[in-house]
């Protein structure tokens, strides 16, 4: 028998991300138990290709998990899941894999003409309407 206990990784629950009504992803998160740390992963409907981090990514000290959406697109393409930091200019990969879009953040929140964003852990198992959330901002 041996005294380290083995920690476990449980599934936490899931953000359906909507447009008009219509589910156009998820994000599925999971926790350790013991450490309480948080990982998620994003599925677009429709895309078949695997995400960019694979298993279970880890978060830097001064980042947060986050969803970027941005407010002129639709569909699948509309939102994005991101590691955030809590201030300053911050960079991240739009959807095309290669467009490096440059966003200012303040308090884990981008604050951007185009995108607009909300953290994971204030919306575990709630469904976001993204028309509706954007009309409130």
């Amino acid at each position: 028998m041996t005294d380290q206990i083995d920690d476990k990784i449980v599934y936490l629950g899931v953000i359906n991300i909507n447009e008009n009504s219509k589910t156009i992803g998820a994000v599925d998160i999971w926790r350790s138990v013991l450490t309480k740390e948080v990982f998620c992963e994003e599925k677009r409907l429709g895309v078949l290709e695997i995400s960019e981090n694979i298993g279970m990514p880890r978060l830097e000290p001064n980042q947060q998990w986050a969803v970027v959406i941005n407010r002129k697109r639709s569909g699948k393409d509309r939102w994005k899941l991101i590691k955030i930091i809590k201030q300053g200019d911050f960079t991240f990969i739009d959807n095309d894999d290669e467009t490096k879009i440059p966003v200012k953040v303040m308090n884990y929140q981008v604050i951007d003409e185009e995108w607009w964003s909300f953290l994971v852990s204030d919306k575990v198992n709630r469904t976001v309407d993204v028309m509706s959330e954007a009309r409130s901002r």
